[in-house]
């Protein structure tokens, strides 16, 4: 069903005062949901079809770069505004505000925060400007939370490195032009000091995608396997410093965090405007159902959850653009907004009845999509492990 009218800060109370620049980038967004992703939610879902022509157009407005200097082919804008175009598309389509926000914060960032100005303009600009997708492959089957744990080797030869292994839950890694890996160059290294980031090019020999995943919500996401299979990799494509993977991929996860948080807010909205709207149609014993206590209370709940994931999520995005250290805030932002999807999207199912249970109301989608928020980089519990060793440490807030 179409969506609703989208809630945003001004309606919710929350204590934002967003510019007439930031105003227009939001409703330019909320636009571009509405009118090119609404109307194929439900074929691109129950098709799980990556919807390509989609994501060229969000590139021609600028949202394949929006945090990236126009030097380098992006909007050069900052993570505020980069937040509010995540949570609108999220509104309407998660799957779309994932592959939005993964190619942003994950690929083109690492490569804009860790590659030198050639590497840049070799792979960000092209990223930036829409004109390729970007994928980051740092999990594997069995390093996930532990990702110190990587298995995939980069072996050192005349010229550069041969790499072999493979990686999981990528985020574009069937329908991705340069993918980000990491991959262990120092195997007497420490764990946390052995990783090496490299760039990797669609189409270079021994590198191909493998298994694309069957998920429960974000079909439309395309998440697959990536393989390296003596895959040779110019040492050009090498990223930062040799043994400086994993502290570069913590760092890029941090802006990471952010953006899961703006697609768990998209999404705790989303499931509050389609049930708020359904509860006021809806009629039981004579009258609409949000004249009930019961509902009306399920609704207090989800618009109190959703004001609280606001006011986190846009003070992380504030911090980022500060120049701040974002580590606590951007992991306490994820947690609490990553729930408080899970939690709208559930109280949206509960009050659509038996209609929140088939496929012709946005509810139920919701309620699948959201869950991803408490798992994808790094898990609600590796958040409070993150928050509770900064508060421990005695970090100033």
């Amino acid at each position: 069903m179409p969506q609703a009218e989208a809630l945003d800060i001004e309606q919710a109370g929350v204590g934002f005062d967003l510019t007439e620049e930031q105003r227009f980038i939001r409703d330019t967004a909320r636009d571009f949901a509405r009118r090119e992703v609404d109307p194929i939610v439900e074929e691109t879902d129950e098709s799980q079809r990556f919807p390509m022509e989609v994501i060229k157009k969000a590139g021609e407005l600028g949202f394949l770069g929006v945090i990236f200097p126009e030097e380098y082919g992006g909007a050069g804008l900052g993570y505020l505004e980069y937040v509010l175009i995540i949570t609108e598309l999220s509104k309407v389509d998660p799957s779309v505000g994932i592959s939005i926000a993964a190619h942003n914060s994950l690929c083109s960032n690492h490569i804009y925060k860790f590659g030198n100005d050639a590497q840049r303009r070799r792979w960000l600009t092209p990223l930036a400007a829409g004109e390729k997708i970007g994928a980051w492959s740092l999990t594997e089957p069995g390093a996930g939370s532990d990702a110190g744990g990587t298995q995939t080797r980069a072996d050192k030869v005349e010229g550069g490195w041969v790499l072999n292994g493979s990686k999981t839950f990528t985020t574009h890694g069937s329908v991705g032009d340069t993918c980000v890996v990491f991959a262990v160059t120092e195997t007497d290294a420490k764990k946390g000091r052995n990783l090496s980031a490299f760039v990797l090019d669609k189409g270079m020999d021994g590198f191909r995608p493998g298994k694309k995943e069957n998920k429960l919500g974000i079909r439309a996401s395309d998440t697959a396997e990536v393989v390296m299979e003596n895959c040779f990799v110019p040492d050009e494509h090498l990223l930062g410093k040799r043994g400086e993977g994993f502290k570069q991929a913590m760092t890029v996860l941090d802006g990471g965090r952010i953006s899961i948080a703006a697609l768990g807010l998209g999404i705790a909205m989303g499931a509050f405007e389609t049930a708020r709207d359904y509860t006021k149609e809806r009629q039981q014993f004579g009258k609409p159902i949000s004249e009930f206590q019961a509902v009306q209370f399920a609704l207090a709940e989800m618009s109190t959850q959703i004001a609280a994931a606001e006011v986190m999520t846009y003070a992380a995005a504030v911090t980022m653009d500060a120049g701040q250290d974002v580590h606590l805030i951007a992991s306490e932002a994820k947690l609490l907004t990553g729930e408080a999807a899970v939690f709208c999207s559930e109280r949206g199912v509960q009050l659509h009845g038996g209609y929140g249970f088939i496929k012709d109301y946005r509810a139920e989608k919701y309620y699948r999509d959201a869950k991803i928020c408490t798992i994808g980089e790094g898990t609600s519990e590796i958040q409070k492990l993150v928050i509770a060793r900064r508060v421990l440490g005695g970090r100033k807030r």
